[in-house]
């Protein structure tokens, strides 16, 4: 492709994204496909000689788009927000043309000291300690962009892994390995599945730490924990508390937490705000910061609730040398002579760096610190909206605090019917949620996640999700015992008349039991699977529906007897017969779409 071709296709990709962001409600949230779909489709091989760039680009509209989840569609209220803005796309643009590799000063001076002044403002807007900014008078902290929380956890741990290793070893020869059995981890139930990933990479022990019923760590087991930790002769090194949780969006109190890391000299304290450490661009959200003077390490990610794209994770750290340490690895053919340079191949785990500092400057520049606040704000009123209108509704229940953009719902049963309730509203197509495990229960969670988010939106859904549980109720008792308390200014009257309910939105297909459980995100398992993995199994975001094979096959007899005698007392008599493979198939339930790619 040369220069001319690729200004005209250039500008034809412009105009798509263009057309694909103003048109994007016309298409469905996320897709009903089975896995494998795609193979059909697209050839074998790689073609050998070169196709025309518009086949490419008609290829991906009719092939590669039918199997998007558009995450920045009006009715997407799953996971977090994910951040596209123009100007965050525009910045990656020109970070693609430029090309380079930033693994240190000298091989892209702009590019590391673009990232050292973006990460200097990003600290500032969110009223971080001083610590954590490299101008700040008398600071050694600083921060880099990483490529994602996961990472940020990461290097955090291996960080403070080899502080710890460093002074267990003290003059001696013994090597490090020696010293990894006896460190130790600690994070609430709540906290994000990278911290146990991390612990696994790092091959250290990992003590899961309980909530309270807000979702929050239990300060009082977590000291509990470490006592009989230095007890045992083990050595506590890292304890993560989380500012915004997955499952919850709960708030860790960085304070207490802080005060019981600092009794023992070993432990690094990291504090994980992925989603909400955003918000503390808002003055008045600053109150779940309070505490962060005691942390070692924090992280937020700008991709989540800042606006821009993906990969962008911003990592803070109080001690940059201790960090380096830790990573430092100086071949010849990566020196150079400008000392006072940063190289930021020592912050974080891979060499190659993306110019990520680019679009996270255009950000700040184009919608200024007022522009991001009024966008979070708006995502919180909304989220408030929405908690109102599902606490007046007497057949649901809200289970979080809701803070931010994050609202946790269940209809007033039991946890079938709800995996019910979220199987068909996925299915639908035109809403996307998830599920999470939260305070033990069940909930479904509605993130508002669109940057053009509007009052409609939610009313809309809340429509929608209504008629979805209207026909599920027919069949279930609410549970009385689970009805919240409902906060201040939202109580509801006996004569307050229920909102009308529209006509219910099509279902392109018939759930089936497989079906429902892929769409409600949850997996079925046996008890004694659930016994053995428990600790694995309930990451705080994945449901798990516990089989007991015993019941199971009792319910299959039961259901085989009783078409038995429906077919018996049929018109024709007939009777079950084996099939080809000498199972005995059901009379008049034929075995189909069971979406084994699914499983």
């Amino acid at each position: 492709m040369n220069v001319e071709e690729f200004r005209k296709y250039g500008k034809e990709v412009i105009d798509y994204i263009c057309q694909y962001g103003t048109n994007i409600e016309e298409r469905d949230v996320a897709p009903t496909l089975d896995p494998g779909y795609l193979k059909k489709l697209l050839p074998a091989d790689a073609p050998q000689s070169p196709e025309s760039f518009k086949d490419v680009l008609e290829d991906f509209e009719q092939k590669i788009m039918p199997g998007v989840v558009h995450w920045n569609h009006p009715k997407f209220f799953a996971y977090f927000p994910s951040g596209n803005s123009f100007p965050s796309v525009l910045g990656d643009m020109l970070s693609s043309a430029i090309g380079s590799i930033g693994f240190s000063w000298a091989s892209c001076p702009a590019a590391a000291e673009l990232e050292t002044i973006v990460m200097n403002w990003y600290a500032k807007a969110l009223g971080l300690p001083k610590a954590f900014v490299s101008d700040a008078p008398g600071s050694t902290g600083g921060g880099a962009l990483q490529g994602s929380a996961s990472e940020c956890v990461l290097v955090s741990l291996i960080t403070a892994r080899a502080r710890a290793i460093s002074e267990l070893k003290g003059q001696t020869s013994v090597h490090d390995s020696v010293f990894l059995p006896s460190l130790i981890a600690y994070a609430s139930r709540e906290a994000h599945s990278s911290v146990e990933k991390a612990t696994k990479m790092a091959l250290v022990k990992l003590r899961i730490i309980d909530a309270d019923e807000h979702g929050r760590m239990r300060v009082d087991l977590l000291r509990q924990a470490i006592q009989n930790d230095v007890n045992a002769g083990l050595t506590p090194f890292f304890v993560v508390a989380t500012v915004g949780t997955t499952g919850g969006c709960a708030f860790d109190d960085i304070t207490e937490i802080g005060k019981v890391c600092r009794q023992v000299s070993s432990i690094w304290l990291h504090v994980d705000g992925a989603y909400a450490g955003n918000s503390f661009i808002l003055p008045e959200m600053r109150v779940f910061s309070a505490g962060l003077e005691y942390a070692d390490s924090f992280n937020t990610n700008p991709n989540k609730l800042l606006l821009t794209n993906f990969d962008a994770s911003a990592l803070w750290v109080r001690d940059v040398m201790t960090l380096k340490s830790a990573l430092n690895v100086n071949p010849l053919y990566l020196r150079h002579e400008h000392l006072n340079g940063v190289d930021y191949r020592h912050y974080g785990i891979p060499l190659s760096r993306r110019f990520r500092a680019l679009k996270l400057w255009f950000v700040f520049r184009t919608y200024g610190i007022k522009g991001l606040q009024e966008y979070i704000r708006n995502h919180m009123a909304l989220a408030k909206k929405f908690e109102m209108l599902v606490r007046k509704d007497e057949r649901f229940e809200v289970r979080n605090d809701v803070h931010l953009g994050l609202v946790c719902f269940r209809m007033r049963t039991g946890d079938e019917p709800n995996h019910m309730l979220l199987a068909q509203i996925n299915h639908s197509g035109k809403m996307h949620m998830t599920p999470a495990k939260f305070n033990g229960r069940y909930v479904i969670r509605f993130c508002v996640t669109y940057e053009h988010a509007t009052e409609k939106d939610i009313l809309d859904a809340w429509s929608q999700i209504k008629c979805f549980a209207e026909e599920i109720l027919r069949d279930h008792q609410l549970e009385s015992s689970s009805v919240p308390t409902t906060p201040e200014g939202t109580e509801r009257t006996s004569s307050e008349p229920m909102a009308p309910v529209a006509g219910k939105p099509p279902i392109k297909k018939k759930l089936t039991r497989t079906k429902s459980l892929r769409f409600s995100f949850t997996r079925s398992i046996s008890r004694e699977q659930y016994q053995s993995q428990s600790e694995h199994l309930m990451d705080g975001c994945t449901p798990i529906l516990v089989v007991d094979p015993k019941t199971l096959q009792e319910n299959f007899q039961q259901a085989a007897d009783e078409n038995d005698r429906n077919t018996n007392n049929g018109s024709n008599g007939a009777i079950s017969s084996p099939n080809k493979n000498g199972c005995t198939k059901l009379k008049n339930i034929s075995d189909v779409d069971t979406d084994e790619g699914s499983n």
